[in-house]
């Protein structure tokens, strides 16, 4: 496809992480599969290739090459692997948190470790009985004296069980100013991981349920001021979480088309190409439409966050068309294979099975809709794209010089829930 909003640097980007997922990550695929369980030394080797700090500013220790290289990682990561894609963009998220309302101590704690690959940070809003409706949560931290008492549980939590510290969001008060959001270190007393349960796509991620049982945190583990809860949330989703997960669904999109493509060239009926099949040559069309379709608004998207211009809109939408049209060609696609598209040795049946995991985090189709109707109608409320870049231009000016971050120090190993092969390198030294 055409270059349209990458340069040489991230046309390089591109090439070392598509080298590192084919040589690295696609032998470990059938063994995720195999196994349903966290690959924690695969996450680990990952984080370590300093791809987690991408978005990261270099005085912080991060790459500082902003959204459209983050969109390359994830994209090419999980062109073969859907579980390691969503790895990543789970931990960008985390990422988001802290570098848009973290204290300077607070970014000269995390985002060093982060940035080398001796932490994941998750966040944690979604609970069991409110869904993606944030304002309905009902974990609660109550204040006291120089310390939070946090009762809840959390669902659906990125990276839950390999995470080293958790973005918790809990209702401190009544009403939209009554939530506000933490950083809790994952092996803090009072942190309980449920047991991670294999689910029907994306083998070797995971996403599960992290219970917080009269957990005293520290005041200055809270993130912006009590009462900013919402607003991390909010944010973290818009500017984060909808195009990392359209740069998932465009990941596996592009392993949907390139391997019917290639089965279509090479298999034969009444003594030519299946892609000879007028039935089927419309079909791989159609395919082919969505997946440029599909790249054009998602880096259009990441391009006008890097710049900073209003684009709340546009990730909105990013994320609609990429996962509605790669499950369309995933679809296409097991009726182009037919009864073969059914075995895992064409692996059809594993990107049907991962895109699915997309289509509701950081909002379903409908949820997405539904806010771009707003813009249409003109009553949208803040954009976060104009919001937060204006507070990153205040901030640049106040930013430390790399002499004022101090050493990494090492962070605790994630807290041992998920069974390890033996011999496997602990996460704080994965390589």
């Amino acid at each position: 496809m055409a270059r349209i909003f990458e340069d040489d640097r991230h046309e390089r980007l591109r090439e070392e992480v598509r080298r590192f997922a084919q040589e690295r990550v696609a032998p470990r695929v059938t063994q995720m599969e195999t196994a349903r369980e966290v690959d924690v030394e695969l996450s680990a080797l990952i984080a370590a290739q300093g791809w987690i700090g991408v978005t990261i500013p270099e005085v912080y220790g991060g790459m500082g090459l902003g959204h459209v290289a983050k969109t390359i990682i994830i994209e090419e990561l999980a062109r073969v692997s859907g579980a390691m894609g969503a790895m990543v963009q789970a931990s960008q998220l985390g990422v988001a948190k802290i570098l848009h309302f973290g204290s300077e101590e607070q970014k000269l704690t995390w985002l060093p470790q982060i940035a080398a690959g001796r932490c994941l940070p998750t966040i944690a809003v979604t609970e069991a009985g409110s869904g993606g409706h944030v304002l309905g949560m009902s974990g609660r931290a109550v204040r006291d004296g120089t310390h939070y008492v946090l009762n809840g549980a959390k669902v659906f939590v990125g990276n839950s069980h390999i995470g080293h510290v958790h973005g918790v969001v809990m209702r401190t008060g009544p009403g939209s100013g009554g939530l506000s959001a933490f950083l809790v270190e994952a092996d803090r007393p009072g942190v309980r991981l449920e047991k991670h349960a294999p689910t029907m796509g994306l083998s070797g991620f995971s996403f599960g349920t992290v219970v917080f049982e009269d957990c005293r945190v520290p005041v200055e583990n809270r993130l912006g001021e009590e009462g900013d809860g919402l607003k991390v949330a909010y944010s973290s989703s818009t500017l984060y979480g909808r195009p990392n997960l359209a740069a998932v669904a465009f990941g596996i999109h592009r392993a949907v088309v390139e391997d019917t493509v290639e089965y279509c060239g090479r298999r034969e009926l009444y003594g030519a190409p299946l892609s000879a099949i007028s039935s089927v040559a419309m079909k791989l069309g159609g395919m082919q439409s969505r997946l440029m379709t599909a790249r054009l608004e998602l880096y259009h998207a990441t391009h006008l966050l890097d710049r900073g211009l209003p684009c709340d809109a546009e990730l909105m939408n990013a994320k609609l068309v990429n996962v509605e049209s790669a499950i369309d060609s995933a679809r296409a696609a097991m009726e182009i294979f037919a009864a073969r598209g059914l075995h895992v040795s064409h692996r059809i049946e594993r990107y049907l099975r991962d895109v699915y995991h997309i289509y509701a985090p950081a909002g379903t189709s409908d949820i997405q809709r539904l806010r771009l109707s707003e813009y249409a109608a003109g009553t949208n409320h803040e954009q976060w794209s104009v919001t937060l870049a204006n507070h990153i231009r205040a901030d640049a000016a106040a930013q430390p010089t790399e002499a004022d971050v101090p050493p990494a120090p090492t962070v605790p190993a994630p807290v041992p829930t998920v069974k390890r092969r033996a011999g496997a390198p602990a996460f704080a030294d994965p390589r």
